[in-house]
């Protein structure tokens, strides 16, 4: 009742304010375009540090947003369902651009809605064999945006080693619902167990909260020396990281946010960095680039972060050539 009576407080005070501009006045007055952000997660500490790089990026393109730029945020609180409708009422508001980050499904919900509306998407997976772009070099259509390439696996794999030296027998726990990922990632570990003499690869799937669990049951049972990540949602962050806590269970992330929730250790495309290079992107086609003309950016910034508090829980020592070369350990 009390947000009824303010929305219609505000409505009679806007209504007010416009008798009282002139006509000729309000005509001059451009309309701010308005961003239509859409997220399949839920906002938490971790997003604030991720939406300041991409307002930045924003500023820098001389948009603040209030001034001269609106900025509608929606979140799916993981539910895909959701996606689909915020898309469409994005596109029934005729945003001036919609940005879908955290992943190629929010993509596809916003590309099913429209075709004409910019789209500025995050993706770990390849956008082209996705079917999202034409190509890299030219995306072609409403869309463009950021590619998180996985290539980063082999080289979390040696950095987990070089952590633990004395792992042979490594799980890889990936999310089947990333199919393409899956299919490379395992590609890679079979190229790495071949060149590692003794390194034994254990593929292990899992996306929900209940395989999830199941999965570390298994993985209780068979003590594995070490475990690695594929890229999974960072909504599940805190369960993952939780398990390998609870099982003594050495494990490498793709992202630092699965570091920061009490995880071992991550190596991985900065996902902050992706949001500055997404607002980046929406900062020109504000301007008036259209996405056709916008190459997909690859993500080239890698970050190593290490929990050494994780690290001493579990009873390992960070080599001072691993902590030489981590971007941040949280002590």
């Amino acid at each position: 009742m009390q947000f009824e009576q303010l929305r219609r407080r505000d409505f009679v005070a806007l209504a007010g304010a416009a008798v009282a501009w002139p006509l000729a006045a309000r005509a001059q007055q451009p309309a701010m375009p308005v961003i239509g952000f859409l997220e399949p997660t839920s906002p938490d500490g971790e997003t604030v540090g991720r939406l300041r790089a991409f307002r930045q990026a924003l500023r820098d393109a001389g948009f603040l947003e209030g001034e001269n730029v609106a900025i509608e945020y929606r979140w799916a609180d993981g539910r895909v369902d959701r996606l689909s409708v915020v898309a469409a009422e994005f596109v029934r508001r005729q945003v001036a651009v919609i940005v879908a980050i955290g992943g190629s499904t929010p993509a596809f919900s916003a590309k099913a809605e429209t075709s004409t509306i910019p789209i500025v998407f995050t993706a770990a997976q390849d956008p082209v064999k996705l079917g999202l772009v034409a190509s890299l070099a030219k995306p072609g259509g409403n869309l463009t945006g950021v590619f998180l390439p996985p290539e980063a696996t082999v080289r979390r794999l040696a950095l987990l080693r070089e952590l633990v030296p004395t792992a042979k027998r490594i799980s890889v726990l990936l999310d089947p619902a990333n199919a393409m990922d899956v299919g490379a990632i395992m590609k890679e570990m079979e190229t790495a167990a071949a060149r590692a003499s003794g390194l034994q690869i254990k593929i292990v799937n899992a996306s929900t909260p209940r395989e999830i669990d199941a999965a570390f049951e298994g993985l209780g049972r068979e003590r594995p020396d070490a475990l690695l990540l594929g890229p999974f949602s960072t909504d599940r962050r805190v369960q993952l990281a939780i398990l390998a806590a609870f099982h003594k269970i050495p494990t490498a992330y793709p992202w630092r946010d699965f570091v920061d929730a009490g995880g071992l250790m991550s190596y991985g495309a900065s996902l902050r960095d992706a949001y500055r290079q997404a607002g980046v992107y929406v900062g020109r086609i504000l301007k008036g680039t259209k996405p056709a003309e916008l190459p997909v950016l690859q993500s080239n910034k890698y970050e190593l972060v290490i929990n050494a508090s994780t690290a001493r829980m579990l009873g390992l020592a960070v080599p001072p050539g691993l902590r030489a070369l981590a971007d941040e350990v949280l002590e």
